[in-house]
């Protein structure tokens, strides 16, 4: 079993042999299956498999890319006087791994995923960075995964700008396809109603602020979406100064989405 995934390195050779390490990693393939087994199978949850890592990894990478475009330096530059490059494995690995806990358990799995995702950490980085680089970078990821989850009780704040970039990342992959399994399979609460209405997110660089952030949804249900997971997480990371959302309903009409709604 193996995933494809499509990171643009744009240059980045450290970034290229990292995401080697990743592409042959079996035994890593084989806990993102496991985590969609208990998240789709057993629990009813949405994608928190490879397509998930994938989506939320190059999601990412833009909103560092951006960031860096402006002038902004990543914690790992200006307080260990890394390069960018190295931010980018950071928000890369942190997004592949954040969500391994779930192999485990929902409750707390970020720290599950700390945990787990260790070995793989280390195992992508030995033959890129130094023992010292290692451990800095190791560091840095393990920080973005467990500081990923929990944006409104902010027991494990992000306190670095990688760790605020992952954490937006993960609540920006909304788009409708993400909440079909569990609704199809009967969950019809807030969440999934909420989640079918986004249509598109779309990240630009400019405009109010250095990041534009616009979201199309079908139905004002997705507001929800909105108000309630992405706009805690942007608050938390830190980066609020930086990034502007716009949110939109297509069409003269509401798309219906539920027939009848009974308790």
């Amino acid at each position: 079993m193996s995933y494809v995934f499509n990171i643009p390195y744009r240059g980045n050779s450290k970034l290229k042999l990292v995401m080697e390490q990743v592409k042959k990693d079996t035994k890593l393939h084989s806990y993102w299956r496991c985590s969609n087994v208990m998240a789709i199978e057993r629990m009813g949850y949405t994608d928190h498999g490879p397509t998930h890592a994938k989506i939320v990894a190059n999601l990412s990478l833009k909103l560092l890319r951006i960031l860096v475009g402006q002038q902004i330096k990543p914690s790992i530059v200006k307080d260990y006087g890394l390069k960018n490059e190295d931010a980018e494995v950071v928000v890369v690995l942190g997004s592949i791994f954040h969500d391994l806990g779930m192999i485990v358990i929902r409750n707390h799995h970020e720290l599950y995923s700390g945990l787990i995702a260790l070995e793989f950490i280390e195992k992508c980085l030995e033959h890129v960075y130094s023992v010292e680089e290692r451990a800095i970078i190791t560091s840095e990821v393990l920080h973005a995964i467990v500081a990923h989850e929990h944006p409104k009780v902010p027991t494990n704040k992000p306190l670095t700008i990688e760790a605020g970039i992952v954490g937006i990342a993960d609540a920006l992959d909304m788009e409708a396809g993400r909440a079909r399994i569990p609704f199809k399979a009967g969950k019809i609460d807030i969440h999934a109603v909420s989640a079918l209405s986004i249509e598109k997110v779309e990240i630009t660089e400019g405009g109010a602020k250095p990041i534009t952030i616009k979201i199309t949804m079908s139905n004002s249900a997705g507001v929800f979406q909105i108000d309630e997971l992405l706009k805690p997480r942007i608050e938390l990371s830190g980066l609020q100064e930086y990034i502007h959302v716009i949110a939109e309903i297509t069409g003269e009409k509401e798309r219906k989405i539920i027939e009848k709604f009974e308790i």
